[in-house]
């Protein structure tokens, strides 16, 4: 530790400590913690107040805030999804079964981007010649993206399948028809995502790779686990029963009328 400058009137001193580790290593990390659980104790003994700064200091600060973020953002972003598909779908299984699907492909991005670029598991495969700390918004980001994503395939697929529900088909029928005309759209539209996000995992800046890899890897898990495999097979399991919902909340959500029956029951049958 050396001395960095004193002010004028000599109550303010700066020191600069630099660490043999890097600013984002664990052991600088501790260092840091060890430095403000010790502040108090300084302050009661000598009066003087102690502030630290610097790179380390304001990733973990960074860090800290998003993590602190991050649980009423994902309880936002799972509440508006089961509140919106439920004014959609009209049904209770429909959006309980695609905030459960969205909940496994984001725990999939994240385990294996924490096994490839923080516990180096099949690294030389993927560039990963350091494994380390993995970058503290990824997770706000991937949960974004994710989301968006794993929704528009939902509502490719489920909503294919409640209009022919609706027209009159057996529920398990509507779920073939539905899961027929949209699973070429799906399957297209989650190519291209992939290929687009693949391309950054062997990308110059290091930062980027772990985001291409986590968005490539939760978009190939929602696609085609999740809304192309499970959601229809456990649609076809349940029958009826997927478009169940309670008469009382039937009775007080607003009928967004997806399919649009109301406009054409108006256009052929005018008043």
């Amino acid at each position: 530790m050396v001395p960095a400058g004193i002010s004028p009137d000599r109550t303010t001193a700066v020191l600069q400590a630099i660490p043999t580790t890097g600013p984002a290593d664990e052991t600088t990390t501790r260092t840091v913690e060890q430095i403000r659980a010790d502040a108090p104790a300084i302050a009661k003994s000598t009066g003087a107040e102690v502030e630290i700064t610097g790179q380390t200091v304001a990733n973990i600060d960074i860090s800290a805030k998003l993590a602190d973020a991050l649980p009423p953002y994902l309880a936002i972003v799972v509440g508006l999804s089961l509140v919106l598909l439920l004014l959609v779908f009209r049904s209770v299984v429909v959006p309980l079964v695609a905030t459960a699907g969205f909940l496994i492909s984001l725990v999939v991005a994240f385990g294996g981007v924490v096994a490839v670029y923080q516990h180096g598991f099949l690294g030389g495969l993927f560039g990963v010649a350091h494994p380390g700390p993995i970058l503290s918004f990824l997770p706000i980001l991937l949960i974004g993206v994710l989301f968006g994503l794993a929704m528009d395939y939902q509502m490719f697929l489920v909503s294919g399948m409640r209009e022919a529900h609706v027209h009159g088909e057996d529920a398990r029928r509507a779920v073939r028809l539905g899961f027929s005309h949209a699973a070429a759209v799906v399957t297209a539209a989650a190519i291209i995502m992939i290929s687009v996000f693949s391309g950054f995992i062997h990308a110059e800046l290091t930062m980027i790779r772990p985001i291409g890899f986590g968005l490539a890897l939760g978009v190939l898990t929602d696609a085609f686990l999740v809304r192309m495999t499970l959601t229809p097979a456990l649609m076809h399991l349940l029958g009826e029963k997927a478009w169940w919902i309670p008469r009382w909340l039937d009775r007080i959500l607003p009928d967004v009328d997806v399919e649009g029956l109301k406009l054409v029951d108006r256009v052929e049958h005018p008043r």
